[in-house]
């Protein structure tokens, strides 16, 4: 790795299937170790229910309030500051039940790929 600052570009936003809102920070395979993007869900929005293949995720929630369903585990409300794990391979999904955007960063290792993410049909 050498040393570097990488700019957030806002106007890299861009609506997923998941229905939420993403901007890839950092996903390059120079750094396939991990990844990060930035994720906005609207108010009354729910993720659709998936689950990322041979990939762990952490979601560090920075604004807004949800309710977070990991595997078979009942949902919990989730906030400013809170960081969620999930372990490969465990079904999850993410609802915005607050006024504003829901805001948060995903943090994958590996590094996040299309082929890794598996969606369960269901929002």
């Amino acid at each position: 790795m050498k040393s570097r600052i990488i700019k957030k570009n806002a106007d890299k936003e861009f609506y997923t299937d998941e229905r939420c809102f993403i901007i890839e920070a950092l996903n390059s395979p120079d750094e396939d170790i991990m990844s990060i993007a930035q994720a906005r869900v609207e108010p009354g929005i729910a993720t659709t229910r998936h689950y990322l293949d041979s990939t762990d995720e952490r979601y560090l929630i920075v604004a807004g309030k949800g309710k977070m369903e990991i595997g078979k585990e009942a949902p919990v409300a989730v906030g400013s500051g809170d960081v969620v794990l999930i372990p490969a391979g465990t079904p999850q999904r993410i609802a915005n039940i607050g006024d504003g955007d829901l805001i948060f960063f995903c943090i994958c290792t590996p590094g996040f790929t299309r082929e890794c993410y598996h969606s369960l049909n269901s929002a």
